[in-house]
């Protein structure tokens, strides 16, 4: 490590019941000290591209408190800044339109968004 990088550290938190499902996640991280409990949450999704083995590895946790209405929610969300993400890494506008049309067609489909009038 150079002279001129930082370290931040995250901290996630799972609670499990007897069958292995999760009944609590919180996180926390370093960069935020203002913060000083932890943040609960109802569902993350962790996805780590391995540098050696050139694939992703993928945590996908939710609580049982989540509900569908809360994860249609999340998803479009997440799909959002994936294809905002997408397009900050790659610079590929089209893929990046035609994932956001999709992202569109989701939100409506889910009654996040309302429907645009064709």
């Amino acid at each position: 490590m150079s002279e001129n990088t930082s370290k931040n550290t995250i901290t996630i938190d799972v609670h499990l019941n007897e069958e292995k499902h999760p009944t609590n996640i919180s996180w926390n991280s370093t960069a935020n000290p203002q913060e000083e409990k932890d943040r609960d949450c109802k569902a993350m999704l962790l996805s780590l591209f391995d540098k050696d083995h050139l694939d992703t590895y993928k945590i996908d946790l939710w609580t049982s408190e989540m509900q569908v209405a809360e994860m249609d929610r999340f998803m479009f969300q997440t799909l959002r800044a994936l294809s905002d993400t997408y397009f900050k890494a790659t610079r590929n506008q089209a893929l990046a339109n035609d994932m956001q049309r999709f992202v569109q067609y989701f939100g409506e489909e889910t009654e996040i968004i309302p429907k645009e009038n064709s």
